[in-house]
């Protein structure tokens, strides 16, 4: 590839993670892969201090680029929570994400943050998404996961099964389906077939095993039927996303958390990847955790964080059309 030719490639920011995780392995496994260095422009985030120890002692080339984010890796344990460990993997998110809304960079692929870590840092942030939609100064937003031909968009997500069931109200299913349908449309869909899932058995069966169907999911589907939108619900959730990943629809509408995470980890645990949709810059991260089990100890699958950097790569590449 010519010094030009690699210069029309898209840029992508790519986070490193909590520093104490895999997040460092796997970003230095995906920036060297061939397919990622033939698609884009890599820029890691993170120490360079960090990243340099992880090389040496798995044998893996550092980056060519990489923006540095300080931190001593004498200062914390791989595979224990830090709260130095936590707040390196907060602001260099920040960072990447002041790049984005710059337009520096065409989008950003991150590694796992550790919920624990960055509360233990003072960022009370429930993950990534959050986080990112505070930076963008957005309201609306869902977490969208993807893999294969499988795309889960949430109704809500790092909240108690609780305070999930309460959260399935009209306004919020009408506005992610809204989300569903803008978000897969800049990534190539105009028309998307956006199923939404029940959130009883058997979608409630009639109203036999609840009310929600009938009284609030029906009609916010209607409702976004009515504004142009191409959905249809709704559907049981334990057949909706088998036929989604068949072919019958582009995304589902899920209800709560592990409605749709379940059913997205099933379809390719090592290749899912999240997508934060609603944000004026397209995120899009590894679908698993920190696996601090697993730190700098050469093990960790960097599949998912490949998958995350290509699909941020194709993205940032349409945006730049």
């Amino acid at each position: 590839m010519t010094v030009s030719s690699a210069q029309a490639l898209p840029r992508v920011a790519v986070t490193v993670g909590d520093p104490a995780g895999i997040g460092p392995e796997i970003v230095l496994r995906a920036v060297a892969d061939s397919n990622v260095a033939a698609r884009c422009r890599p820029l890691v985030i993170g120490s360079r201090a960090v990243l340099a120890a992880v090389a040496a002692k798995l044998d893996l080339p550092l980056p060519p680029e990489i923006e540095d984010q300080p931190l001593d890796p004498a200062t914390f344990v791989p595979g224990q929570i830090s709260p130095l460990a936590g707040r390196a993997a907060v602001l260099a998110v920040r960072r990447a994400a002041e790049l984005a809304l710059r337009g520096d960079v065409g989008a950003i692929a991150t590694a796992p943050l550790n919920k624990a870590a960055m509360a233990a840092a003072g960022f009370s942030y429930p993950g990534h998404t959050e986080l990112l939609a505070e930076l963008a100064g957005v309201n609306d937003y869902a977490m969208l996961l993807a893999a294969g031909a499988l795309r889960v968009i949430h109704v809500s997500t790092h909240v108690s099964l609780a305070e999930a069931i309460r959260r399935v109200q009209r306004p919020r299913i009408e506005t992610v389906i809204r989300i569903a349908h803008e978000t897969l449309g800049r990534m190539g869909m105009p028309r998307p077939r956006i199923a939404v899932a029940g959130l009883n058995p058997h979608a409630g069966e009639g109203g036999l095993f609840g009310h929600e169907e009938r009284d609030v999911i029906a009609p916010a589907v209607a409702a976004a039927r009515a504004a142009g939108f191409d959905a249809s619900g709704p559907w049981p959730g334990d057949t909706v996303f088998f036929r989604c990943a068949r072919g019958e629809f582009d995304v589902v509408v899920a209800q709560y958390h592990d409605q749709g995470h379940i059913a997205v980890k099933q379809a390719g645990f090592e290749i899912g990847v999240n997508i934060t949709a609603g944000l004026p810059f397209f995120r899009v991260s590894v679908d698993h955790g920190t696996a601090f089990d697993l730190a700098w100890q050469g093990r960790a699958s960097a599949q998912s964080m490949i998958e995350a950097v290509l699909l941020a790569a194709k993205l940032a590449g349409e945006s730049q059309i």
